[in-house]
C-alpha cells in the first residue's frame, strides 16, 4: 500500500480524463460496430406495425444484460449497440470511482462520504429504484 501514498493529484485526474475519453470511445465503438452489423442484416426490412406500440418488457438489469451477451455472441447488432451504450452510461460510474479512490488518498472525509452517497444513488436507480 506504500505506491499508493505516492501518487499525486494530478496523477488521478490524468487517470480519470483517460477514463472519460476512453470510455467515450469504446462506447462508440460498439455502437459503431453494432450499428453496421444491424445494418447489414436489416438494412432492407421495411418497418411494420411492430412499433406502433411501446411494450414495456419486465426484464431486470442483469437478466437484460445476460441476454445482451448472449445476443452478442450470436451476432446480433442491436446487443452490440446495448453494449456501446451500457459502456458509455457506465463511463461516469467508473469516473466516480477514481474521484473516490482521489479522495481517499488525501483523506478528505467529506468528499468520501459525498462521493459514496452518490454511489448509492446510482446503486439504487441501477438496482430498480426504490419502488
Amino acid at each position: 500500500m506504500a505506491f499508493l501514498s505516492k501518487i499525486k493529484d494530478s496523477d488521478i485526474e490524468l487517470a480519470i480524463s483517460k477514463v472519460l475519453r476512453y470510455g467515450v470511445y469504446i462506447a462508440m465503438t460498439f455502437a459503431g460496430i453494432g450499428g453496421f452489423v444491424y445494418l447489414y442484416r436489416h438494412g432492407n426490412e421495411m418497418v411494420g406495425d411492430q412499433y406502433a406500440q411501446y411494450v414495456e418488457k419486465d426484464d431486470k438489469f442483469f437478466d437484460y444484460v445476460h441476454h445482451m451477451f448472449v445476443g452478442i455472441f450470436q451476432g446480433k447488432g442491436r446487443d452490440v449497440i446495448t453494449l456501446g451504450i451500457i459502456v458509455l452510461l457506465a463511463t461516469p460510474t467508473v469516473r466516480i470511482l477514481f474521484s473516490l479512490l482521489g479522495y481517499t488518498l488525501e483523506k478528505d472525509k467529506m468528499y468520501i462520504v459525498i462521493t459514496l452517497i452518490v454511489l448509492a444513488i446510482i446503486t439504487v436507480s441501477v438496482m430498480g429504484g426504490l419502488g
